[in-house]
């Protein structure tokens, strides 16, 4: 039945009963029921499932971390980046000096750029080492060419990452860098001359190239990075990792290495 007595009149609840308040054992709950309310309504649970605690191969070693490092990697770029692009301004006129304003003026701005530079470097080298082992390992092979092609590409958009950011700072050497950089790129087969004209926004190296760089570098390439990354993570989690060669190698049957030898 429903209560009669006026809300006014009833006998006050004990602290942390009614009145809108949680108890100690609902507030212990409600991490699970927002975990459980997003799981809900996005299906993520059996992504990061697979993600978290797939099954992993027999000797796998530290070279297995090289594609989670490269992927650290990103992240710092991506954040360092944000905290960058609050400060700096794509003009030919004030670029250089709003690098200067961030290295001397701006909080740990110094810090910040210094890893942000240090670590695209640190990216490339990961990401190389990365591909090394997948291919020294045989993971490139079937089933997994569609991931081999994704990191092919992904190698190609880090290595843009570096040539649109390096302009950035518009000083004498990154200028001349650049340009000797698109006169290579205009010298490529068929698109080669089309590339290099996308790329400075002209024919000629003018003050849009400058804007056209922090556009790709800010927005376009990033945003295929992570789409692909998505992609590479899904290919990983749906196929699995390949085991070491020296592994394969002993877990064929002992008649099959018999008739090879």
């Amino acid at each position: 039945m429903p209560n009669l007595v006026p809300k006014a009149l009833r006998k006050p609840g004990k602290p942390g009963e009614g009145n809108g308040a949680l108890s100690p054992e609902k507030l212990k709950e409600a991490p699970v029921d927002l975990v459980g309310w997003v799981d809900e309504r996005t299906g993520a649970s059996p992504f990061l499932t697979g993600l978290l605690f797939r099954k992993v191969p027999k000797g796998t070693n530290w070279y297995y971390t090289l594609g989670s490092a490269t992927l650290f990697a990103f992240l710092v770029q991506a954040i360092t980046g944000v905290f960058l692009a609050m400060f700096y301004v794509p003009s030919p006129v004030e670029a250089y000096g709003s690098i200067t304003h961030i290295t001397n003026d701006v909080f740990l701005g110094e810090f910040v750029r210094g890893m942000h530079k240090w670590g695209a470097t640190t990216m490339i080298i990961l990401i190389f080492l990365h591909m090394a082992r997948t291919f020294f390992f045989g993971a490139y092979k079937y089933p997994r060419e569609l991931n081999w092609v994704i990191g092919v590409v992904l190698i190609i958009l880090t290595l843009v990452m570096g040539l649109t950011g390096y302009l950035l700072p518009f000083d004498q050497r990154s200028y001349w860098a650049t340009i000797v950089a698109m006169n290579i790129t205009a010298t490529g087969p068929i698109l080669g001359p089309y590339l290099a004209d996308f790329l400075r926004a002209g024919a000629e190296f003018e003050a849009t190239t400058l804007s056209r760089f922090y556009a790709l570098h800010m927005m376009l390439v990033p945003g295929l990075i992570i789409a692909l990354i998505g992609a590479h993570l899904y290919l990983v989690v749906k196929l699995g990792t390949t085991a070491p060669p020296w592994v394969r190698a002993e877990s064929k049957p002992k008649s099959l290495r018999e008739e090879k030898v």
